[in-house]
């Protein structure tokens, strides 16, 4: 899966962790579809579906799943359960680590090229609040409610 897939995953992953935990008992929601039969929420199916299509239909599934997500708020969220999450709204690295992803020059090299981001030498400050705002409004552009403070 690719870098920013895997962030998708992890906010879309995230979201719905939260949303399922409240309504009735969290241990049916985070079992996996095969051994709880029916009574799994509906995000997992599509989630698992999202993973099983080709990366084509991927980007549509992406669009469904996080149509309705905070993703400000989810990453707040996050950030408060770790400790702060550092400068997650401005520093990609930050964000990464947030999201328990590979944060390392190679990792944000490859993201850069993913998102075709060229700004700045690569591992530069340039780059990495680049690759932020470039991570944010694709986000956006695949469904995922960012506020305008995030993305410019």
């Amino acid at each position: 899966m690719s870098i920013f897939g895997n962030i998708l995953d992890k906010i879309f992953h995230h979201s719905t962790a939260q949303t399922a935990t409240p309504s009735g008992s969290s241990s049916a929601t985070s079992q996996p579809a095969s051994s709880s039969g029916t009574a799994t929420s509906s995000a997992q199916p599509s989630q698992a579906g999202a993973s099983a299509q080709p990366a084509s239909a991927s980007s549509t599934a992406g669009q469904q799943q996080l149509q309705n997500v905070d993703v400000e708020a989810v990453l707040s969220q996050l950030a408060t359960k770790k400790g702060g999450g550092g400068n997650w709204r401005t520093s990609v690295v930050d964000l990464l680590k947030l999201l328990d992803l590979d944060s390392s020059l190679e990792a944000r090299k490859s993201l850069a090229q993913e998102l075709d981001v060229h700004a700045g030498h690569d591992g530069s400050a340039e780059q990495n609040i680049a690759l932020q705002k470039a991570v944010m409004n694709k986000i956006a552009a695949n469904g995922g409610k960012v506020p305008d403070s995030l993305r410019h």
